[in-house]
């Protein structure tokens, strides 16, 4: 008789403990990207800091104003490429982010749909006579729950992948564009 509590207590534990796993691994998984974003900062503003000083001291070593303009166009193309890596780095960070996140939500999802399903099995085997049909809409009920996260987690993904597409259409458009005004630039250069 007192079985049925017990077992809703054991689950609630059950339910309690995988929460706070996942709570846990999802805040590892937040501290990962943060320090891969992070790094990618620091490593971005030492860069920036190194090519700042170089460019500089060969903009104060020009002779005239034509080296002073041609080492300035000089700049374009680089200072595009290290932009568009950036942008391809810190993109490649977060979609990773993204996909570690789904994945262990879908674990976690997937374990506990397991443990709902054990449960409702384990206490239909004590439902009184009639229950029948009472247990089967709460599967039904499962189920389409399921689906739904199913069709969910599909559309999900296909935006993310819709998204990654984007970018990189609009970063390879950004570094042709770079790549044309920087050749315009030069020829013009090169022509005073």
């Amino acid at each position: 008789m007192f079985a049925i509590p017990e077992q809703f207590s054991n689950a609630t534990k059950a339910n309690l403990e995988s929460q706070f796993a996942l709570f846990s691994s999802l805040t590892a998984k937040t501290f990962e990207g943060m320090e891969k974003l992070v790094e990618l900062n620091i490593n971005a503003a030492r860069t920036s800091l190194e090519s700042s000083q170089n460019v500089t001291r060969q903009l104060l070593s020009a002779k005239d104003p034509q080296e002073f303009f041609s080492v300035t166009t000089s700049q374009a193309q680089p200072t595009a490429e290290k932009a568009m890596s950036y942008s391809r780095q810190l993109a490649s960070i977060a979609s990773g982010t993204g996909a570690e996140f789904s994945k262990v939500a879908e674990t976690q999802i997937v374990e506990t749909n397991r443990k709902v399903i054990a449960l409702v099995d384990e206490v239909s085997k004590n439902a009184p006579a009639g229950s029948e049909n009472f247990v089967a809409a709460v599967k039904t009920a499962i189920s389409n729950a399921n689906a739904g996260y199913e069709q969910f987690s599909k559309t999900s993904k296909q935006a993310a992948e819709a998204i990654e597409t984007n970018v990189s259409a609009a970063v390879n458009q950004f570094s042709a564009t770079a790549s044309k005004a920087t050749a315009t630039a030069t020829g013009a250069a090169a022509a005073a």
